[in-house]
């Protein structure tokens, strides 16, 4: 094969989008024909590229072809890829001691994550923290918990949620394809909600709220059975599904609802926590305190580490034994974290996520005024989407998305797709990101509203 120089990554590597060989390149198909003969074809990526460096605003595939991030990982880079805290951190631990199993001979950076986790999350009360690999874990996790602590086995999650691909995640996932499609049977006790999604409501975005919390009460409490029910399952802003953000006052409704009855409320801030949303969590926008919150993606800046962190009571009822993993908490992942943490206080990337948010509204604004595929845009912070419909109807538009997605690949702009109807895109760029290559990358998603 060609030797080709890999720029080291990190924010010091040239933020600048180039395209310089035909998409992919021939570095990138040779790594596609190794991996069609070693991986299973249900493994599939988004993009065609293969990664050689990312940093900043970009990332560099292994034929010099330079991208703008507006993936972040799918939101896990959130404070840039190969930040030097997260890479200092995690390089020292490394070289100390790369594992010794939490559960056989623990150490200090695990507990210092559960400490900056118990006082970052929403709530003056006193709280735990128990460390993971995966967001799935943690849910699943969280689910534990959440029936050790009450005694009930019923769980409620929303439509268009997606909290997984366990089998207990998968099964509280709303997506048939392809997330539960010939995976069956699925796990008992788990019942789906209506979300108040506002631009979707039958009735009109005024009525969501209103008529998703009441169809919420009646399911709780007349089919189920509100004593038979351990957790509320919840996104703040609802990940795969499309980037929805409730309906005023519906997630205070159904908080206030758990409470009184006794039942928890979960909430799963897997990709929109950590910065991503303007606030740590965004649940933070409505003013809510959950009993249990659950974190991964943008934790340890790319290295694998989640946690469930939630009130002392409920954490410390689990039998001793009965939590953990052989990997969970990794020591480098732990120092990742903490550099995460750091980056995010010291250089003040919660008021920066917020500043992003709007100039990706004002361009977004910009490109709806002159196309009428988009149906919406929404979001918080840097956690924006647009939903695409056929012109004059609220059909979605999923054709519209494909072909944009696949003009921007082409053109030096990374996108990903989303929504329970595949007609959304959504935008995660790493709050590294310059306000230059931020702008630049719209003009980009423009052209490719213009070629479709």
């Amino acid at each position: 094969m060609t030797a080709v120089h890999t720029p080291i990554g990190g924010p010091h590597i040239e933020q600048v989008r180039r395209i310089v060989t035909e998409l992919p390149g021939p570095r990138s198909v040779e790594l596609a024909a190794r991996r069609a003969a070693a991986l299973p074809a249900g493994l599939t990526s988004a993009s065609g590229i293969y990664t050689a460096a990312a940093g900043g605003g970009v990332l560099v595939d292994v034929d010099g072809n330079s991208f703008i991030d507006f993936a972040s990982g799918i939101a896990v880079t959130t404070v840039g890829n190969s930040a030097p805290r997260v890479v200092e951190r995690a390089s020292r631990q490394l070289e100390k001691y790369t594992h010794t199993c939490f559960l056989a001979t623990p150490y200090e950076p695990y507990i210092e994550v559960a400490e900056a986790l118990n006082r970052l999350t929403p709530g003056s009360h006193d709280k735990r923290t128990a460390l993971f690999n995966t967001g799935s874990e943690a849910v699943e996790n969280a689910v534990k918990y959440a029936r050790a602590a009450t005694g009930r086995p019923a769980i409620i999650t929303f439509d268009h949620a997606f909290h997984g691909r366990t089998l207990m995640t998968m099964t509280m996932t709303a997506k048939n394809q392809p997330y539960k499609s010939t995976f069956g049977p699925f796990a008992p006790e788990v019942y789906r909600a209506p979300m108040a999604y506002p631009y979707r409501w039958p009735s009109g975005a005024e009525n969501a709220s209103d008529e998703a919390f009441a169809q919420f009460a009646m399911l709780v409490d007349s089919q189920i059975g509100a004593d038979m029910v351990a957790a509320v399952v919840v996104e703040p802003i609802q990940g795969e599904g499309g980037f929805i953000v409730p309906a005023d006052g519906f997630l205070r409704r159904v908080a206030d609802f758990c409470r009184d009855r006794g039942i928890l409320l979960v909430a799963d801030e897997i990709q929109a926590g950590i910065a991503r949303t303007g606030t740590w969590f965004a649940s933070e926008y409505e003013g809510i305190v959950p009993d249990l919150i659950t974190t991964a993606k943008g934790l340890a800046g790319g290295l694998p580490l989640a946690a469930v962190t939630g009130r002392a009571e409920i954490m410390d009822v689990a039998h001793a034994g009965g939590i953990g993993g052989t990997y969970a908490g990794n020591p480098a992942a732990c120092e990742a974290a903490l550099g995460v943490f750091e980056t995010i206080e010291t250089e003040g990337l919660l008021e920066r996520a917020r500043e992003i948010g709007d100039i990706m509204f004002r361009e977004l604004r910009s490109i709806a005024a002159d196309d009428d595929t988009v149906g919406e845009i929404r979001g918080r912070g840097a956690m924006v989407a647009i939903e695409l419909i056929q012109p004059g109807t609220k059909d979605p538009n999923s054709k519209a998305v494909a072909e944009i997605n696949r003009y921007c690949h082409g053109h030096g702009l990374l996108t990903l797709t989303a929504g329970t109807y595949g007609n959304v895109l959504r935008f995660l760029p790493p709050l590294t990101i310059s306000d230059e290559l931020l702008v630049e990358g719209f003009s980009v998603l423009r052209d490719a509203f213009s070629a479709l």
